[in-house]
């Protein structure tokens, strides 16, 4: 009896043993799950440009690093610079230093009443009436003699001399004064949130210009996803990005006249020579093909 009952608590103590392997295997493969991810069939793949991530949450701050500015800031979070700045306390020179902590979303609202502003009593204009009172005197003001003045002849100014423009290769511009960043065909469209601009094909060293004029506001390489990369702005609106450089020829705070050559083409993420072009208004990215000239 002895050897059975010895034999029954064996078996207790296999089945329980048997019953963890089980739960532990069950919680690692449960673990394993959230780890795996699959392309959804005929999902267009990314070029590499780093994609639109979600809003950033309440809340939300992130660290200036050396190298950024306010632009490029909004522009990797999609966020319009001037609420930006203002949701920051920035003056309007944008000035921002490394190290500091911007917040990334509106701070809290606190309901404050504002109190009524106090009336200033206005006096009322001095009659020949007050003359009467004690103290008062009344003052004229002393003639002030004629002068002769003598005559001004005013002698037209010789007309500037206009020297003909040199002749240039005609250059078509949209209604909205847009035009082509560089030459090529167009091989990636836009397709938010994973493609933010378009891409135009070319070769290596090939002028990247401006597509129309402006400021510019991020000349760097700090924005993961664009390598070299030029942003301009053109309004309090409108900015226009240029990436995949290999060179950039502007420099910061440098102010460009549209078609002026502002960068050479570098490669994109599949090694072949390409520029990539956004156009944001109001921090988001829109399609350019609906803002640059037919071809």
């Amino acid at each position: 009896m002895a050897e059975v009952s010895s034999m029954n608590l064996a078996v207790q103590a296999l089945a329980s043993w048997r019953g963890l392997v089980l739960a532990a295997l069950a919680l690692s493969l449960s673990g394993c799950v959230g780890l795996l991810y699959f392309d959804e069939p005929g999902a267009p793949q990314r070029r590499g440009v780093a994609p639109a991530g979600p809003a950033p949450a309440t809340g939300a701050t992130t660290i200036v690093q050396r190298g950024d500015t306010l632009y490029s800031i909004a522009f990797r979070n999609n966020l319009d610079y001037r609420q930006l700045a203002a949701w920051n306390g920035i003056g309007d020179n944008y000035t921002i230093y490394a190290g500091q902590r911007l917040r990334l979303s509106p701070p809290p609202q606190t309901a404050t009443a504002m109190p009524a502003p106090t009336p200033i009593p206005v006096p009322a204009p001095a009659s020949a009436a007050d003359a009467s009172a004690p103290g008062f005197v009344m003052v004229s003001p002393a003639p002030v003699p004629a002068q002769s003045v003598p005559p001004v002849v005013a002698h037209p100014a010789p007309a500037p001399a206009i020297s003909p423009a040199p002749a240039t290769a005609p250059v078509t511009v949209s209604k909205d004064g847009w035009q082509w960043p560089t030459a090529g065909t167009v091989s990636g469209r836009f397709n938010p949130p994973g493609e933010k601009g378009i891409e135009i094909g070319g070769h290596y060293g090939q002028a990247v210009l401006a597509a129309t004029a402006g400021v510019v506001v991020y000349s760097g390489n700090a924005l993961k996803g664009y390598g070299e990369l030029v942003i301009l702005k053109h309004s309090d609106d409108y900015l226009s990005a240029y990436g995949f450089n290999q060179r950039r020829l502007v420099q910061e705070g440098e102010t460009v006249r549209a078609g002026q050559v502002i960068a050479q083409m570098g490669e994109g993420p599949g090694q072949v020579p390409e520029l990539h072009f956004e156009i944001r208004y109001k921090g988001q990215p829109v399609d350019p093909l609906k803002y640059l000239p037919s071809r």
